[in-house]
This record gives C-alpha cells, sequence and structure tokens, in this order.
C-alpha cells in the first residue's frame, strides 16, 4: 500500500522524470520544466503567497501552495469536485488547466496518487518523442 504523500514528495516525483529541471518561471518562482534548459515548459510551481488565494473560513493567505497542471478541464474537474480531494482551484486559475494543493495538505492523498497526477502534468508539457518513449518504457 502506498504511503500518504509528503511535500518531500513533489520534488523526488518531478525530479524522477525524464529531462526535468528545477528552474523558475514568472519572475522567481520556483518550476519544475520539461525538457531542461530555455525551452523548458512548467508542469509543477510553488506559488508565493497572495491574496487572491486565501482560506475561505479564516481569510488567511495560503502559504505552502503547489500548482500542478492538468490534461484538460474534464481532470481538474474530477480533482477538485472530489470531497475526499485536497486539490481546490481559485478564480486566478478558472480558465486554466491546473488545480492548486497545500503542501500541508499532501497526506490526504497517497504517494501513488500524487505521482499519477504529477505525471499528468508533465505528459502535458513534454515534448512528444519523450512522452512517446517514456510510455513506451512504462
Amino acid at each position: 500500500m502506498s504511503q500518504p504523500a509528503r511535500p518531500e514528495d513533489v520534488d523526488e516525483i518531478c525530479g524522477s522524470l525524464p529531462e526535468t529541471e528545477l528552474g523558475t518561471s514568472w519572475g522567481d518562482v520556483p518550476t519544475w520544466k520539461v525538457p531542461p534548459g530555455e525551452k523548458g515548459k512548467g508542469f509543477v510551481m510553488y506559488r508565493q503567497p497572495r491574496q487572491d488565494a486565501k482560506h475561505p473560513v479564516t481569510g488567511e493567505v495560503y502559504d505552502d501552495l503547489v500548482v500542478i497542471l492538468t490534461p484538460g478541464p474534464g481532470e481538474k474537474a474530477a480533482l477538485v469536485e472530489d470531497p475526499d480531494s485536497p486539490f481546490v482551484t481559485i478564480d486566478h486559475f478558472r480558465n486554466f488547466n491546473a488545480v492548486l494543493v497545500q503542501e500541508s495538505r499532501l497526506g490526504e492523498i497517497t504517494r501513488d496518487e500524487l505521482a499519477e497526477v504529477i505525471t499528468d502534468a508533465w505528459l502535458t508539457r513534454a515534448p512528444k518523442k519523450l512522452v512517446k518513449e517514456f510510455l513506451a518504457d512504462g
């Protein structure tokens, strides 16, 4: 049985996928990209605390959000609408295929579930040839 996901699993999973690197995007936002270098496209980002992402009850600004891309609106909806899922969205991401999750809530899913969501994000951004090789090896 898979262990509960931990915050450090995000970097471990991203780093285990082919041709990834932890860089920055949108100024200085830590972002996992594929492939490495100038042409890299972000698939997981550590979001800076911002006023547009607050706890609905306490009003506290979330300071531990991870943004994970989704393959499309259906996958995003499935993650966000599942009452047992820690994944959420905010108005800022209304028209963007991505979900947010607090690092402090990752333990509500298993490491395997987190790996699946991150791998799907990687598959949406990786070059077609790399995706083909990855899926053939899988």
